[in-house]
C-alpha cells in the first residue's frame, strides 16, 4: 500500500477514535465512528485477495447497520427527553437499541457471527487494530451510559459470549480465529461488570489491549498464521516462542501473571453484589478458553513436530527480539505485583 495512503488511513483513525471518546453529544460520537469504520475498510483489504474483500464488506455492514442503530437510539432519546447529551441516555427503550447497537460494533454474543470471519481475512496487523484500537470508542460509549444500562441484559450477554467464545475456539486451527474467540470471552468479563463497577471494565480492557498487542506482534513477527506453522516455529526465534508461551498464559488469566488481576477484581466485585453465582459460572466458563490458550502454548513450545512427515524446518535467525515486543511481554507478565498501584489509579 502507498505510504501516504497508509498514513492518511492510520490518521483518520487516531481521528475518528479522539472525536468519540472526546464527544459529548450523540451526533459527534457518531461522526467519529463512520470516520473509524471507513478507515479501517482500505486497511483490511488492501491484500486485493477475495477472502480480504470479503471481510472488507461484512465488516462495512455490520459497522453501517450498527452505526444506523446508535443514531437511532439517540434520536429516540432526544425525542422522547429533548437530551442529546451521552451521559443523559434515559429513556428505557433507547437504552436497549444502544446496547444492541454496540454490541454489535465489538462483537458480543448475539451479534459475534462477523468477528472471527473478518479477522480470519484480514492482516495481523490490521487484526490487532480490530481487536484493540477500534473496540475503544464502543466501550467509551458503554462507560459513558453505564448507568442507564440494563444490568440483566448485559450479565446474560456477557455470559453467552464467555460461553461461545470459549466452546467455538476449542476446534479452530487458524490462530486469527482463536485469537477472535479469545476476544469474544474477554469482551464477556467487560460486559458482566458494566453496570457495577465501570472502572474494572475499563481496566480489563487495557490489560487485554496490552496482552493481544503482545500476542499479534509476536505472531506478526513470527510470520504465524496456524498452528501447524506454530509447531515449527520454535527453531526460528526461541527467545520469542518462550515469551509467547508466557503472555498466553496471562491472557488466560492464571496467577501470578498480569492476566489474573482483572479476573480476581471482577470476581471480587461480583461477589460483593451478591452475585455469586454470576460470578461462579463466568468462572468456570473461562476454563473453556484456557484450553485453547493452553493448546497455543503447547503447540508453542512443548511440541516437537513428528519425525515420520516431512516438514520443513524454518530457518533460525539470530535477529534479535524488537523492543516493543519486549517490553509487552514484560508487562504482560510482571503487572501483578503492582497491582495496588493500578488500584490507585483507577
Amino acid at each position: 500500500m502507498n505510504p501516504q495512503a497508509k498514513l492518511i488511513f492510520i490518521t483518520s483513525l487516531l481521528l475518528g477514535t479522539t472525536i468519540t471518546i472526546s464527544s459529548n453529544h450523540w451526533i459527534m460520537a457518531w461522526a467519529g465512528l463512520e470516520i473509524n469504520t471507513l478507515a479501517i475498510l482500505p486497511l483490511i483489504s488492501k491484500s486485493h485477495h477475495p477472502r480480504a474483500i470479503e471481510a472488507a464488506t461484512k465488516y462495512f455492514l455490520v459497522q453501517a447497520a450498527a452505526s444506523a442503530l446508535v443514531l437511532f437510539s439517540s434520536m429516540t432519546n432526544a425525542w422522547c427527553t429533548g437530551q442529546w447529551d451521552i451521559t443523559q441516555l434515559t429513556h428505557p427503550t433507547s437504552c436497549l437499541i444502544l446496547t444492541s447497537a454496540i454490541a454489535m460494533k465489538l462483537g458480543l454474543v448475539p451479534f459475534h457471527f462477523w468477528f472471527p470471519e473478518v479477522l480470519q481475512g484480514s492482516p495481523l496487523t490490521t487484526g490487532l487494530l480490530l481487536s484493540t484500537a477500534m473496540k475503544l470508542p464502543p466501550i467509551t460509549l458503554l462507560y459513558m451510559t453505564s448507568p442507564s444500562l440494563n444490568p440483566t441484559l448485559l450479565t446474560t450477554m456477557a455470559i453467552l459470549s464467555t460461553a461461545l467464545g470459549g466452546w467455538m475456539g476449542l476446534n479452530q486451527t487458524q490462530i486469527r480465529k482463536i485469537l477472535a474467540f479469545s476476544s469474544i470471552s474477554h469482551l464477556g468479563w467487560m460486559a458482566i461488570i458494566l453496570a457495577y463497577n465501570p472502572k474494572l471494565t475499563l481496566l480489563n480492557f487495557y490489560l487485554y489491549v496490552l496482552m493481544t498487542t503482545t500476542v499479534f506482534l509476536t505472531m506478526n513477527s513470527m510470520k504465524v498464521l496456524k498452528l501447524s506453522t506454530l509447531m515449527t516455529a520454535w527453531t526460528k526465534v526461541p527467545s520469542l516462542n518462550a515469551m509467547l508461551l508466557l503472555t498466553l498464559l496471562s491472557l488466560a488469566g492464571l496467577p501470578p501473571l498480569t492476566g489474573f488481576l482483572p479476573k480476581w477484581l471482577i470476581i471480587q466485585e461480583l461477589t460483593k453484589q451478591d452475585m455469586a453465582p454470576a460470578a461462579t459460572i463466568i468462572s468456570l466458563l473461562s476454563l473453556l478458553s484456557l484450553f485453547f490458550y493452553l493448546r497455543l502454548a503447547y503447540c508453542t513450545t512443548i511440541t516437537l513436530p513428528p519425525h515420520t512427515t516431512n516438514h520443513m524446518k524454518q530457518w533460525h535467525t539470530y535477529k534479535p527480539t524488537p523492543t516493543l515486543i519486549a517490553i509487552l511481554t514484560t508487562m504482560s507478565i510482571t503487572l501483578l505485583p503492582a497491582s495496588p498501584m493500578i488500584l490507585t489509579l483507577i
